[in-house]
């Protein structure tokens, strides 16, 4: 019976040993490398949560990439929301720094992205609050 009771509490000390190790461990990765979010809504389908409202799709955001600024046009990106600070939008990178965009419903119809920003949207125009609604993101 004491050997149960001490095999026992190796197995607890051990738990918490691991349990100590791999929480700091979880959340540095999460923070700086990547983490995991889940797409809902339809700004992003068919690419994205082709489902609807009946399924959403799980994504990995890669944060070393864009820590290094290392985004191309075509890439999906996760940003915060201009109408809402507390909730983060996925959308597609259509242009970078420099480059003239011609918009769809924006104030100018033509709009050069100024230095440090892109310009993102939906695949699902028109379903979609993205740099159309509020111009180029930083």
């Amino acid at each position: 019976m004491a050997q149960v009771q001490g095999l026992g509490k190796r197995y607890l000390k051990a738990f918490f040993k691991g349990f100590f190790v791999a929480v700091p461990v979880t959340v540095t990765f999460l923070d700086r490398v990547a983490c995991v979010a889940r797409v809902e809504g339809a700004s992003m389908q068919p690419s994205l949560n082709p489902g609807g409202r009946q399924a959403s799709d799980v994504v990995l955001l890669n944060h070393w990439s864009i820590r290094n600024y290392d985004v191309q046009r075509g890439d999906i990106v996760s940003l915060v929301s201009p109408r809402n600070p507390e909730q983060k939008i996925i959308k597609r990178v259509i242009a970078l720094e420099g480059d003239i965009i011609k918009t769809i419903g924006y104030k100018k119809k033509y709009v050069k992205v100024p230095h440090g920003h892109i310009w993102v949207e939906g695949d699902h125009h028109g379903h979609s609050f993205d740099s159309n609604a509020f111009g180029p993101v930083s």
